[in-house]
């Protein structure tokens, strides 16, 4: 589906030391809860935007800019970039202000984004028997044929599973158990020939599955993903690079801890108590060098 553009402009507003909630707005599937309010000589304001209408029909980000702006001409008029890659996400900008209100409106221009649509592939045409193949992996019932020296390079659990010390290694059909069929073959389909690169709704399922699996490639795949092209939020990204012990993006998530907003959030979050004691330190360690 084809890009959309989005935009509005609210009223006019006096914003004081007493005011909160100054506008909803809702079009074409975006509702915006505007507040402000002033204290300690600047003006704090908040918006708060619920698309889950668009994300049900495929929207998959919304990116632009709002723009604030004074009647009063007291301050230049702000721009605000904004990525909204989750349903009711805040937005908050603070302006300094050297009275105890002011006249302001805002505007906002937003072009939203689908996700791109990938054909599902056919995985029991995929692991029909072949002469390349020399074995059978059953999965819910289902038959998987495939190579034992390809799937022994990329995984120490196969490569073990194969080999004669265990039953399996001498068996035409090895049962793979505590497993959806969908999962595994989406695990296999990361590094199987012409394979499936990860994306934000996949990477966990993948990372607990490589672990299990022992298959490090999808686990380096999965981070190169998380590094580069991830929309999800910091704090689960920063307890995923702990967990399934991803050096390279650990250490960019405690390097993006640059705030005490941010560690405040981390705090509040549900990831942050799974952490580790070796991560928690990490962050403990990054919040010291900010004071």
């Amino acid at each position: 589906m084809t890009e959309e553009g989005f935009e509005h402009e609210s009223g006019c507003f006096r914003v004081q030391s007493n005011t909160s909630l100054l506008e909803t707005s809702s079009k074409k599937g975006i509702t915006c809860d505007w507040s402000g309010t002033v204290a300690n000589s600047q003006m704090n304001f908040t918006w708060k935007f619920d698309w889950d209408e668009l994300k049900s029909q495929g929207v998959d980000e919304i990116t632009g800019h709002i723009t604030v702006l004074s009647k009063n001409n007291w301050f230049t008029a702000v721009r605000i970039y904004i990525e909204l890659s989750e349903n009711n996400q805040l937005i908050t900008h603070k302006i300094p202000s050297p009275h105890n209100y002011d006249e302001v409106r805002y505007e906002y221009s937003l072009t939203s984004h689908y996700a791109p649509v990938t054909e599902k592939r056919d995985y029991e045409e995929m692991f029909l028997p072949s002469d390349q193949n020399d074995t059978i992996l059953v999965v819910e019932g289902k038959k998987l044929h495939v190579s034992k020296a390809f799937l022994s390079y990329h995984s120490e659990y196969f490569r073990a599973l194969f080999s004669s010390n265990f039953k399996e290694g001498q068996m035409d059909e090895i049962p793979i158990g505590e497993v959806s069929y969908e999962d595994f073959v989406l695990l296999l389909n990361t590094f199987y020939p012409n394979p499936v690169f990860p994306c934000d709704e996949t990477v966990e399922k993948l990372l607990e599955l490589a672990r299990r699996f022992l298959v490090s490639s999808v686990i380096n795949i999965t981070e190169y993903h998380l590094l580069n092209n991830s929309k999800i939020n910091s704090e689960k990204m920063l307890w995923m690079a702990d967990e399934y012990v991803m050096p390279k993006l650990l250490e960019k998530c405690i390097r993006e801890l640059n705030s005490m907003e941010k560690a405040q959030k981390l705090e509040k979050s549900p990831e942050y108590e799974k952490l580790s004691d070796g991560a928690k330190a990490k962050v403990l360690n990054r919040l010291i060098k900010m004071i």
